[in-house]
């Protein structure tokens, strides 16, 4: 399928697919599997001790470097940023804030 005749959803799959198949990628797994893995270890590692906060935590942990990665795609352009994201750019201001980013550094990059 040509680009022009895809769906962004459609492109935005395409590209992940692509992604996957490339043989010096050694880290093309699904994020979804590499997530799930991680949240299995974290339990392994707790030994039975008690827990809280996790849903924080994981959100934590892939929100602040997909900011990292869009900035740097955009080249610190919030509007573009906000955009690939799908929020406004009030919000990103404040979960750059809240991951202590300094999206000025991201931008010189």
């Amino acid at each position: 399928m040509a680009p022009d005749d895809m769906t962004q959803t459609q492109w935005q799959q395409e590209a992940l697919n692509r992604y996957r198949k490339e043989p010096d990628n050694k880290q093309a797994r699904p994020l979804r599997e590499c997530v799930r893995d991680a949240i299995d270890a974290y339990f392994s590692n707790l030994d039975g001790h008690p827990t809280s906060g996790l849903y924080r935590m994981v959100l934590d942990e892939v929100e602040a470097p997909l900011l990292e990665s869009v900035l740097r795609q955009t080249r610190g352009n919030h509007s573009r940023a906000a955009e690939l994201l799908g929020i406004n750019r009030a919000t990103l201001r404040k979960k750059l804030r809240q991951h202590q980013l300094d999206y000025s550094a991201i931008k010189e990059e």
